[in-house]
């Protein structure tokens, strides 16, 4: 019966609101405060802070960079050397990405033939049957033959056929074999468009001149807007210690970020710079540290053979991530939000009415004047009708 009824109820009845005025200091000052705070929302968060008045647009980069310096190195293996761009920063060209290498394991003279693998608890042996020919692990330099040789005077191992000598990469150089990196210069050209305004940029603004950048180097209280960065400003902005960090290297994030307000003149659109170090460094992540890579240079020999040098690079990546948002003043979204806001005043009502009606003594005295029950017009004239008919007095026959 009670589903019936309910079922009922949902067909036949309709509700529609009824105006009451209640003089009540409280309710009053509620209704007006809840009024003032989605006021004040609607004004100062949604048109002010995020300015919704506007369109937006989401920016479209592009990015080249170009990397100088040039650093000394003297070592028993290779004497004294420069090195430059086309040593030291591989590939020469990267997508919004560039690798500068800081330090770097070197095996020279390598050719393809048998050699001693390095030592450890696999290449271990003492004889040729402790060796498995054609044996290759993940770790191997090269693949097993099958004879136990000599590694050193008191150290066997098992012989592989691979690029000889082997690598061996358990000292890492420290301090850092281009400890001198840390005063490079990387010049980043960055070109934003946004394609819901038309609106094009670069970092490189119009106030800057091929004078002024031969000679500027970012800062970001003297000079905010100058692309060349010093690699050892870049890593010291993001709270770390270059020449730690050129040991294992790492990845660091050079962050341009363009907000844009286009309903302001073009010259206020201008790129903030911002760093941060992506790979993970700290004391509980020490496996397999840093950043580093291998590649190799070969060379043809006068026999025709030919050799390689090794090298094991390590060094800094710096990824250079643009983003941003463009917005200009548009009648769509600000009819959307002006609507919107008008919306919400209706949550001042219904808080009232909550108040009222469920937390005041009087809450039964002000339910009954906010509710008022009709009956269907039809069934009351009906019943009206049969009542009045009760009442009339019985007609008796009369006789003539």
């Amino acid at each position: 019966m009670a589903l019936c009824g309910a079922i009922h109820s949902f067909l036949f009845e309709y509700d529609t609101p009824r105006i009451v005025l209640i003089r009540s200091r409280k309710v009053g000052l509620i209704n007006r405060a809840v009024q003032l705070g989605i006021l004040a929302y609607v004004i100062g968060w949604v048109f002010l802070w995020e300015k919704g008045y506007q369109e937006t647009d989401s920016v479209v980069s592009s990015v080249t960079t170009k990397v100088k310096g040039v650093a000394l190195t003297n070592t028993s293996l290779l004497g004294a050397r420069i090195w430059d761009v086309a040593d030291y920063v591989i590939p020469p060209q990267g997508e919004n990405t560039v690798f500068v290498m800081t330090n770097a394991i070197l095996t020279l003279n390598q050719s393809q033939g048998r050699c001693p693998e390095l030592p450890d608890d696999q290449t271990k042996c003492e004889v040729n049957n402790n060796c498995a020919p054609g044996y290759v692990s993940t770790h191997s330099s090269g693949i097993q033959t099958g004879k136990c040789v000599k590694y050193n005077s008191s150290i066997k191992t098992c012989e592989v056929f691979a690029w000889c000598p082997v690598e061996d990469d358990y000292h890492i150089p420290k301090p850092a074999f281009l400890r001198e990196a840390e005063n490079f210069t990387l010049l980043v050209k960055n070109n934003i468009w946004y394609r819901k305004f038309n609106f094009s940029k670069r970092n490189i603004l119009p106030t800057i001149n091929s004078t002024y950048l031969k000679n500027c180097i970012y800062d970001a209280q003297t000079d905010p807007f100058c692309p060349i960065f010093r690699l050892g400003k870049i890593v010291e902005a993001a709270g770390q210690d270059f020449q730690e960090m050129a040991v294992e290297g790492g990845v660091m994030a050079l962050q341009i970020n363009w907000d844009c307000n286009l309903d302001r003149a073009a010259s206020h659109c201008v790129p903030k710079y911002s760093f941060r170090r992506l790979d993970t460094k700290d004391s509980a992540h020490t496996v397999s540290p840093g950043y580093n890579f291998r590649f190799a240079k070969y060379y043809k020999n006068s026999d025709g053979t030919d050799s390689r040098t090794l090298v094991k690079a390590y060094g800094i990546r710096f990824d250079i991530i643009v983003f941003g948002k463009a917005g200009k003043f548009d009648v769509i979204p600000t009819m959307i939000n002006i609507g919107s806001g008008l919306a919400l005043f209706g949550v001042a009502t219904v808080l009232c009415d909550i108040f009222v009606l469920y937390c005041m003594k009087k809450k039964y005295y002000y339910r009954e004047k906010k509710y008022k029950y009709v009956e269907d017009y039809e069934l009351v004239s009906i019943n009206k009708g049969r009542v009045k008919a009760n009442l009339l007095p019985p007609l008796t026959p009369q006789r003539f």
